[in-house]
């Protein structure tokens, strides 16, 4: 068995959401069952892409990581795309077994029985910007397949729209941590490896989605800026 890998790359730290800042390995997914309006990782999600992506065993893989970790255990993050939808049981259990910690990042869409072997899953349903629609009763599902797995939710913000969904969604799992972040830029997404950010309008949401919340009286969430944006833009690799 295969897993179609887009990129390993790292250490790098952790830009968002829970476990930002951590030393982290990514290992991003090609494929996903979504396609969100504002994508940030194109190259991971459109098929047009596949011819990039590598055919990897779960050694290969886990061999990479090492080479990249030098051995030393730290967080490896699942990522896409949506890894959900590939078999990643076999590389978690390889990890594991040396000392280190898993995380996967995804929409909530299906969920697998592996889950339970996570340190984190971070689940993140998508807005009304992404213009794609969540299927609860999957996401329900994902929550439930954690387990013992740490489970946090975290939802990008662009407008008043999407910070209204996130109130709603948000009361549908009351008990999972919950991280709000404002989107990088406005669709469509940038294609070009190194495209400029528009910083301005990233901090501006920041400063907006801070301002919103607190105005509200809405004090659950914890408020987060990508932090890979800030120090690298849209650059990959980092």
């Amino acid at each position: 068995m295969t897993l179609r890998i887009a990129e390993i790359f790292g250490p790098t730290i952790q830009g968002e959401g829970a476990l930002i800042g951590a030393p982290t390995v990514f290992v991003r997914a090609g494929g996903c069952d979504y396609r969100c309006a504002w994508c940030d990782s194109l190259h991971a999600v459109e098929s047009r892409f596949r011819n990039e992506w590598a055919p990897m065993t779960a050694a290969e893989v886990w061999a990479r990581v090492t080479a990249l970790s030098g051995g030393r255990p730290l967080t490896v993050s699942l990522s896409g795309g949506n890894p959900a939808i590939q078999d990643f049981a076999p590389l978690i259990a390889m990890g594991k077994a040396e000392g280190y910690r898993f995380a996967l990042e995804t929409q909530g869409s299906v969920a697998q029985d592996w889950f339970a072997a996570l340190d984190m899953l971070i689940l993140s349903p998508k807005p009304p910007s992404s213009g794609e629609v969540v299927d609860w009763v999957r996401f329900d599902a994902c929550v439930t397949a954690a387990d013992t797995a740490a489970a946090v939710m975290k939802i990008v913000i662009f407008d008043e729209a999407d910070y209204l969904w996130a109130r709603e969604a948000a009361e549908r799992h009351p008990d999972l941590p919950l991280y709000l972040q404002p989107g990088n830029h406005t669709p469509p997404p940038p294609e070009e490896e190194d495209a400029t950010i528009d910083m301005d309008g990233v901090l501006a949401r920041m400063e907006w989605l801070v301002e919103r919340t607190l105005a509200d009286g809405w004090f659950r969430p914890r408020i987060l800026p990508q932090l890979h944006v800030l120090i690298w833009g849209n650059k990959r690799g980092v």
